[in-house]
């Protein structure tokens, strides 16, 4: 387990839509851009192998897109590389962090200085939510899978702890990045699950998530 101390004050991010990662979840990600396929390979040589994970912001005017202020970091547990070049890689989460500032420099890739303040207890244990209904909350996902025609694993999500089943839903499930912003924001799994509930009920009375869920 990392402790605050170990990770640094500036780190590579990268702004990917749609694309949530929470501390002690895994996130399976595809590179194949060269600036990408640097980014792992300096990470790499790193010894924490830490890539941050933050939602890109459109700002209007400019090519370039902003960031949204807090994002959470992994470390590459995992990557292989495919016969043409590009790799695949999982990130297990460590930490979310808020960017103090963008960096200018010479790596192709983004890179910000961020802060950990604020966010010590995602270095700690697994969290509860003692007051989850668990039979009332896949109801309302059974509701909301068969609305948006999606299919999943229900022995699987049956099994799952807390923390598990409510985090790889939030990552999993197609919101936009507005709402899996606040998904990572929630100050605590209890949030985190009354904020999923809320979206999937806003959808199902007339809300639109497009992608699907494996």
């Amino acid at each position: 387990m990392m402790h605050q101390p170990d990770l640094p004050e500036v780190i590579p991010v990268f702004p990917l839509p749609g694309a949530l990662l929470l501390p002690r979840a895994r996130l399976p990600l595809h590179l194949f851009e060269p600036r990408y396929l640097q980014m792992l390979e300096d990470c790499l040589k790193t010894p924490g192998r830490l890539i941050g994970m933050v939602q890109p912001v459109t700002v209007p005017g400019r090519e370039e897109t902003g960031l949204y202020r807090i994002g959470c970091v992994g470390r590459v547990t995992q990557f292989s590389e495919t016969e043409d070049g590009r790799y695949m890689i999982t990130l297990s989460g460590i930490s979310r962090f808020r960017v103090l500032e963008e960096l200018e420099g010479f790596t192709p890739y983004r890179r910000c200085k961020v802060s950990w303040e604020g966010f010590e207890r995602d270095l700690g244990p697994s969290e509860s939510d003692p007051e989850f209904d668990r039979g009332a909350f896949l109801a309302l996902l059974a509701q909301f899978l068969a609305a948006e025609e999606l299919q999943t694993d229900w022995d699987s999500l049956k099994e799952a702890d807390d923390e598990l089943l409510i985090n790889s839903l939030s990552m999993l499930l197609g919101f936009d990045c507005e709402d899996k912003q606040a998904l990572l924001e929630a100050p605590s799994l209890a949030t985190r699950r009354e904020t999923l509930v809320t979206l999937m009920e806003f959808a199902l009375r007339g809300g639109a998530s497009d992608e699907v869920m494996q």
